[in-house]
């Protein structure tokens, strides 16, 4: 590609490209690649000039170099880049927002008085069509006030005040469904299948294929916890499915064989063997935006009481009218209103300061399907932490392993990251980084894997019973032993690490030791919780008892428990609800999927279990527990601009109908004021709740 550098600063290239004007795709293409290069830190691209702005650290020339071997042919990258980046959307309406403005205008300044008046009677036709179909539903709702103003204003004869009414209706409703698909577009995207790796099945083999690889009628293999990467039919295999990704109802639906599975669904529970019929995936993004667009998770119940509030008014704002008139005979003063209502602002505003919040969570990688449960996070006042994944960093590490019964250690490693590989979890991946790092391949020697939540796994190898887990699973469930002479050597296994013990056939064999050191950010996060409003934090483990007290003692929470089960932390949570407290939970693994149901606003962690992210309300990407504060305040923030927003619209539209009785402001005045203020607030709600910069 030849460029033409436009201006440089140290760090800093505008340039533009050889086309006069990109198409969206292409656009998108040249930042996703730029975005790629090494040492960029930031970069635009303007589709309408064809220019380009990248911000860079390092050597200038090699920057230079890269952007000149970029190439609007290359098919290769053009596979690479997500589709739906919302640039299109951004266009569509930006064009929409100025073709109305600049139609208004123009005729408003070229037309004859004939024409333009006959042009407002014609556009009124919509907006008293509408009022009366709400007439004819017999209800007084807002679009009667909206066809009454105007149609009033037409019979007075002020053509003025109806197309200025109009156009402030047409830009209200523009920039409503502009942020309302924008947001729902970034949630849609943020929630779209990140995955890369599947089990196809050859045979009998489980084979770990990269999902670009796999055809329609190719058979993978889903295991419990698990997302459904694909769609396709059922051949074998049993399950319990969460769909509540795509259709926004959180109870599973059994799948058994000729059933049909989507991807993006999670296994709560069993396992599926599934004929792939759509290798591409494609319909997934198109899937969650109309879960998004219709479920009712996306009404926060303020916003439901907004809608309320507003078409309860309207009977009242007739009946002034009414009385205005009875009372004065001034035909002026019954209008002025009419011409002012609190229920357009209070109906438009509401749910874009909801859209905007979930849309500035968005910007510090926080996934929230929606706004009730931003607005669940704003009045909670205990939040309940998991320990592994949360607390402690998102990937632990293998200290050491110590076998018994004179086993072999590269062996052990090796049987216990291949089936530990199956049910993806933050300990299990260590084992499984642990034994790709010492070069320990192995092929698939197991039978079918059996997945306990919370306590272990449990297979067979060459006719022997191999389990993996927790203490309570290994040693009281599965009963197995320690080898004759070595119980104290166990018992002198290293306290400051946790443990993940491996039994064959009904002996003890390995002692895996997980280091999970605490995240750096742990410490503070206790406070700043406490600062933005939480009253109560409690952390909850499988772990030992020993484990949990020097995490906590380091962590500063309010209380904790050791060694739960996933029942156990749901069972707290709903206690504390009882007591009329809302409760966040966080975590990370399948395990955590209960408590994660039953918080009012469950937040998983985007490294942890698919089933755990699929079930959560929240899910944030884990790289600093500061979005968690970050989460609290935007939700502080959203429910603050809520309840100012009600006191403005209350405030200024009831001084506006004071004005008007009083015979101060003519009625076109009020109007323009009241769509004005009504404008206003609307784009007021569209900005950020935080000040950057004082996010943490």
């Amino acid at each position: 590609m030849r460029i033409r550098i436009r201006h440089e600063i140290k760090g800093r290239i505008r340039f533009s490209t050889q086309k006069k004007k990109m198409t969206a795709r292409e656009a998108d293409m040249l930042l996703f690649y730029i975005n790629s290069l090494k040492n960029v830190t930031s970069a635009k691209v303007y589709d309408r000039t064809g220019d380009g702005v990248v911000c860079y650290t390092g050597s200038r020339q090699e920057i230079i170099e890269k952007l000149v071997a970029f190439s609007f042919e290359d098919k290769e990258l053009l596979e690479k880049v997500p589709k739906n980046t919302g640039r299109e959307l951004m266009d569509q309406y930006k064009e929409k927002l100025v073709t109305k403005l600049a139609i208004h205008f123009l005729c408003k300044i070229f037309l004859p008085s004939p024409a333009a008046k006959a042009r407002a009677v014609i556009q009124s036709f919509r907006f008293i069509k509408e009022g009366l179909k709400c007439i004819c539903r017999r209800k007084l709702e807002v679009p009667v006030l909206d066809a009454a103003a105007i149609g009033v204003s037409i019979i007075r004869g002020d053509f003025n005040t109806a197309s200025s009414v109009m156009l402030l209706l047409s830009v209200g409703e523009i920039l409503e469904e502009w942020t309302h698909k924008k947001s729902v577009a970034d949630l849609a995207r943020s929630m779209s299948l990140n995955v890369e790796k599947v089990w196809r099945l050859e045979g009998d083999t489980e084979i770990l294929t990269d999902i670009r690889s796999i055809k329609e009628q190719d058979v993978i293999c889903v295991h419990m916890g698990n997302m459904i990467p694909l769609d396709g039919i059922v051949t074998e295999g049993e399950a319990m499915v969460n769909q509540a990704s795509l259709t926004g109802e959180g109870i599973p639906v059994k799948k058994e064989e000729g059933a049909y599975v989507y991807a993006g669904t999670a296994v709560e529970e069993g396992e599926l063997k599934i004929q792939v019929k759509q290798s591409a995936g494609s319909t997934r993004y198109e899937k969650i935006v109309s879960m998004i667009e219709d479920s009712e998770k996306l009404k926060s119940s303020v916003e439901g009481k907004a809608a309320h509030l507003a078409d309860r008014l309207v009977p009242y704002s007739f009946m002034g009218t009414v009385l205005t008139y009875a009372l004065t005979r001034n035909v002026t003063k019954a209008l002025s209103i009419l011409m002012v209502d609190f229920s357009c602002a209070l109906k438009l505003s509401m749910p874009i300061v909801v859209l905007a919040a979930m849309r500035e969570c968005q910007e510090h990688q926080i996934t929230v399907k929606g706004g009730k449960f931003l607005e669940a996070v704003a009045e909670a006042e205990t939040v309940v932490f998991d320990k592994t994944g949360t607390f402690t960093k998102a990937q632990p590490t293998v200290a050491d392993v110590v076998t018994f019964g004179g086993k072999d250690r590269n062996d052990m490693l090796r049987l216990a990251a291949c089936l530990e590989e199956h049910f993806p979890h933050s300990i299990a991946n260590a084992v499984v980084a642990q034994a790709k790092k010492e070069g320990l391949a192995h092929e698939e020697m197991h039978s079918k894997v059996d997945y306990v939540v919370a306590h272990g796994i449990s297979s067979q190898v060459n006719e022997d019973k191999v389990v993996i887990g927790s203490y309570h699973f290994v040693f009281e469930d599965e009963k197995c032993r320690i080898p004759e002479g070595e119980k104290d050597k166990f018992e002198k296994l290293p306290t400051e690490y946790s443990h993940l013990y491996l039994a064959v056939s009904g002996e003890l064999a390995a002692v895996i030791c997980i280091e999970d050191p605490l995240r750096e950010e742990a410490k503070n996060i206790v406070p700043a919780l406490k600062a933005a409003g939480i009253r109560k934090v409690v952390m909850m483990t499988g772990d030992s008892a020993h484990t949990a007290r020097a995490i906590a003692k380091k962590t500063g929470v309010d209380q904790f428990y050791a060694e739960v089960l996933p029942e156990d932390k749901a069972s707290f949570i709903e206690k504390e609800k009882a007591k009329g407290r809302k409760v966040i939970m966080v975590g990370d693994g399948i395990n955590d999927s209960p408590a994660l149901s039953a918080a009012d606003a469950g937040i998983a962690v985007s490294g942890g279990a698919q089933l755990a992210r699929e079930i959560s309300d929240i899910t944030i990407s884990g790289e600093d527990l500061h979005q968690l504060v970050i989460l609290k305040k935007v939700g502080n923030g959203m429910m603050k601009r809520i309840h100012r927003n009600y006191r403005f619209v209350i405030g200024f539209n009831g001084g506006l109908i004071f004005l008007g009785l009083a015979g101060i402001l003519a009625n076109g005045t009020s109007a323009f004021l009241h769509n004005m203020s009504t404008l206003g607030i609307t784009l007021e709600s569209m900005t950020n709740m935080l000040d950057k910069g004082k996010n943490k």
